[in-house]
């Protein structure tokens, strides 16, 4: 019998981040259920109580993943969290006018083992207030569990539960399957070439050198911003920036405030 391929750059690479969790216990219940489907990056950012890897309630939560416990980061800031990290992807029951591509758990899973140059974050909210905006238009996709609509409730840990095994499955799976698809990078001369994934601090800073520029310019108004940037965001988000894209659009910004200062 042919068993099935693994794609371990996924169970190395993916980053689980949690976001000013309210309850140790939730904490320990995702750190079990990464564990169980063989993950172990966990990075929590800001939780809101002190201590959060040592609560005796998370470490019973965890039941048997301690190490995953002892393994984890706290850091003050999402830049920190996301460090190293060249996709990001929110998690959400609830959808934004302005949110990046919106896609299901299986979906991103198979994008995730399709492309193995991605350093990929699943990034999840407080358990009562989820994630704020500023933090979801920064991502690269929108995570919703397509849940029952008349009851979608999952608590903080059944959601990584759900988008932990579906990450396993795609990577015992192997086999590829997303739309879309990023090839690996080869000669540019290929058709399709893809270059480096652009990493979250790349992006980022690509963003706040345009906003700048277009306020330079005059096209954004500083003091009645609107909605232009989130809607730039979404835009950027469909497009997968690679490095040297993001590098161009710098230049692009770059270039238009020194023709006005000229």
């Amino acid at each position: 019998m042919n068993l099935p391929q693994i794609n371990t750059n996924l169970f190395k690479q993916l980053r689980f981040i949690l976001v000013e969790t309210s309850r140790a216990g939730n904490i320990g219940a995702v750190a079990r259920a990464m564990k169980t489907m063989g993950f172990s990056d966990l990075v929590l950012v800001t939780p809101r109580f002190e201590h959060a890897l040592q609560d005796p309630e998370a470490v019973a939560f965890a039941s048997g993943a301690g190490d995953i416990l002892a393994g984890a980061r706290v850091v003050g800031s999402m830049a920190e969290a996301l460090d190293g990290i060249n996709f990001a992807a929110a998690v959400s029951a609830r959808l934004r006018e302005y949110s990046p591509p919106v896609l299901t758990p299986r979906q991103v899973a198979e994008q995730l083992s399709a492309q193995p140059e991605l350093r990929a974050a699943l990034i999840f909210g407080n358990e009562r207030f989820g994630l704020p905006n500023d933090i979801v238009e920064k991502c690269n996709v929108l995570i919703n569990i397509p849940a029952n609509p008349d009851y979608s409730s999952l608590n903080l840990s059944q959601a990584a539960q759900v988008l932990a095994y579906e990450c396993r499955m795609a990577a015992l799976d192997g086999a590829p399957r997303a739309m879309n698809v990023r090839q690996p990078a080869g000669d540019a001369n290929e058709i399709g070439f893809q270059g480096e994934a652009a990493s979250a601090a790349q992006i980022e800073g690509m963003y706040q050198h345009l906003e700048q520029s277009l306020v330079e310019i005059g096209f954004l108004d500083a003091g009645n911003p609107r909605k232009l940037m989130p809607r730039l965001k979404r835009m950027f988000a469909r497009a997968q920036l690679e490095q040297e894209e993001v590098n161009i659009l710098r230049g692009i910004a770059r270039h238009m405030v020194g023709k006005r200062k000229g």
